[in-house]
């Protein structure tokens, strides 16, 4: 078996807090556009995102990442393995 590593590729990223004025402006046009759902609660606390991938809908929770890839699509990563694959550009 062949071994392969990860280019090096800068991505946006968002960590999703439990408060709606966390998330990014565009996102929310991606909302009105159908790829977003944003779940809140009377208090306007983000319960949970639902995601249109090209693997169907996902989840991103409080704590979760999400990170809009190289061509401009959305997708959640679970905290830890953001940590474990990710890390600041300066």
């Amino acid at each position: 078996m062949t071994k392969y590593r990860k280019k090096p590729v800068v991505i946006d990223a968002w960590q999703l807090q439990d408060c709606y004025g966390n998330v990014p402006p565009t996102w929310i046009t991606d909302r009105d556009e159908g790829e977003v759902n944003i779940e809140v609660d009377k208090f306007g606390k983000v319960l949970w995102i639902d995601i249109k991938t090209l693997e169907g809908v996902m989840t991103a929770g409080p704590g979760d990442w999400v990170i809009k890839g190289v061509k401009g699509e959305l997708y959640p990563c679970k905290s830890d393995i953001f940590d474990m694959t990710y890390e600041e550009v300066q």
